[in-house]
């Protein structure tokens, strides 16, 4: 769990939580790191001392690519909610799925039943669901890498943390190694 939350609650208990990943985001942030991002180390990064209630990873799905249908089983049986939309081909033939309104409905529909909200994501359009929950009394971070941030995300979460400061502790190990945490789902 992030460290040094500018709010009047204790640092070491950010009480119940709820993780919210956006899947594409953090992906090109772990390009842009040049690292591989181990899922398992950044479930136990972000909850440390935390009681999670959900850790939701959104996603763009293309349902031809195996590996990746391989990965989001993965994900679903190592304590991810993963939440999919399919990919649509853009006229300069790139592909997108916008998951912003499904993550902040996720944010609004959980705000009453939490304390802390993890947004891993830098999207300034998630802002305004950041803004709203922040008043409902949830403590949020923001979790992303600087240079893809937007300064409004950062301005209205209760903390910020820049993956480049814990990349050592999510990154995939080099050797292989067995890496486990205990999660409360």
């Amino acid at each position: 769990m992030p460290q040094n939350y500018e709010s009047d609650h204790h640092p070491l208990d950010p009480g119940r939580t709820a993780i919210f990943i956006d899947g594409s985001n953090l992906f090109y942030a772990a390009l842009q790191l040049g690292i591989e991002i181990d899922y398992t180390k950044l479930l136990c990064q972000l909850t440390a001392n935390a009681r999670l209630l959900r850790a939701f990873f959104y996603t763009g799905v293309d349902r031809a690519n195996e590996k990746q249908q391989g990965f989001l089983l993965w994900m679903r049986r190592n304590g991810y909610r993963v939440i999919t939309k399919d990919l649509i081909q853009l006229p300069d033939g790139s592909k997108k799925a916008n998951l912003d309104v499904e993550i902040a409905v996720d944010m609004l529909t959980l705000a009453d039943h939490i304390d802390t909200a993890i947004l891993v994501s830098g999207d300034g359009d998630l802002a305004y669901a950041v803004n709203s929950i922040a008043y409902r009394g949830v403590r949020v971070a923001v979790v992303s890498l600087r240079s893809m941030t937007s300064d409004s995300l950062i301005n209205v979460a209760d903390h910020y943390v820049d993956l480049d400061t814990i990349k050592q502790n999510i990154q995939k190990n080099i050797s292989p190694s067995y890496t486990s945490c205990i999660v409360e789902l």
